[in-house]
């Protein structure tokens, strides 16, 4: 579990999240992307225009399991991708992720 990041090599745009299987969850996105059906519609009309080669799939940072049964990792996934997120900025011209509302 951890942070991933989909760069567009071409124009360096970025998206940042974060899943409890990082595996599974950059092979669901590669394979929404190939068939046309990912949810985030610029990143998907990207892929098109460039070819899934122009784009790099990485875990950022991984987050090690607990050894406690009642564990949850939702709250400590959801710090370190902000933390990600305000470091690398991917909004608009530099990435797909949606900006934060004010207040978030």
């Amino acid at each position: 579990m951890g942070i991933y990041q989909i760069k567009n090599k071409v124009n360096g745009k970025m998206l940042i999240g974060s899943s409890v299987n990082l595996p599974a969850i950059l092979n669901r996105f590669k394979a929404e992307l190939k068939i046309g059906s990912h949810r985030n519609i610029v990143l998907q009309k990207e892929w098109q225009q460039f070819g899934p080669e122009m784009f790099e799939f990485k875990e950022l940072e991984l987050l090690e399991p607990v050894d406690d049964p009642t564990y949850d990792p939702a709250e400590d996934l959801h710090v370190l991708e902000e933390l990600w997120i305000e470091k690398l900025s991917p909004f608009g011209d530099k990435g797909y992720n949606k900006p934060p509302k004010p207040g978030d």
